[in-house]
């Protein structure tokens, strides 16, 4: 089995990597930090699946999916993030993921899930699935449920201190359509300034305060 590993974060990967070899026999793994690197990466690897984080460094983990999807319609992806909001499951599952795990679920749901979706089967781990079944929602859950995957995308970039410009660059559209998505956000999130739509990503646990960048706006 080849497995493309997606994290940004060193420690993250290796310790990924390292469980999955001694639960998974002969698998063979390949790591790259950035969702960009993971589209650049798929062709030549040709991967059984990709083990997708969704807070990547670039574009986000559900862009990367939706652009490997995209060229290489089979590809068969699994989430694995710290995001268990309802809205954020659906629009992984959207751009076509196969499986979905939080990064709380125990070693052997993560190996079991790796071994699902390389065989072409779903997987969501059982906690969300239920909740998913049941579309039992936090507050802020709701709020983020009728958003687009791109009002999605925009958000997260931009809730982690990435400028108008530096977001329209990696989405290739303009400086104009990034800011049409931010005024359509407010408006359906119904915050009136850019700190609410920030604290907003927090609290629905989109983004963290560590993860804010250097030149984040207050």
């Amino acid at each position: 089995m080849k497995l493309l590993l997606v994290d940004d974060h060193q420690v993250v990967r290796q310790g990924i990597a390292s469980l999955l070899r001694s639960m998974i026999p002969a698998i063979a793994i390949v790591e790259v930090e950035t969702g960009l690197d993971a589209v650049a990466r798929y062709g030549d690897l040709q991967p059984d699946v990709v083990l997708l984080d969704m807070g990547l460094p670039d574009i986000s983990g559900l862009e990367a999916g939706r652009r490997i999807r995209q060229r290489w319609r089979g590809a068969a992806i699994l989430f694995f993030t710290m995001h268990d909001e309802l809205p954020m499951v659906r629009q992984a599952l959207d751009v076509g993921g196969l499986g979905f795990v939080s990064k709380s679920c125990a070693p052997e749901e993560l190996a079991e899930a790796v071994k699902r979706v390389a065989a072409g089967q779903p997987y969501i781990e059982h906690p969300i699935a239920t909740r998913l079944a049941m579309n039992v929602e936090r507050p802020v859950d709701h709020r983020l449920r009728d958003i687009t995957q791109r009002e999605m995308e925009v958000l997260l970039m931009y809730a982690r201190g990435e400028s108008i410009p530096g977001i329209a660059g990696r989405l290739c559209v303009s400086n104009k359509t990034v800011s049409n998505h931010l005024a359509v956000l407010k408006n359906k999130l119904q915050v009136s300034s850019s700190v609410e739509l920030i604290h907003l990503a927090v609290d629905a646990g989109l983004i963290r305060y560590g993860q804010l960048g250097e030149g984040q706006r207050v």
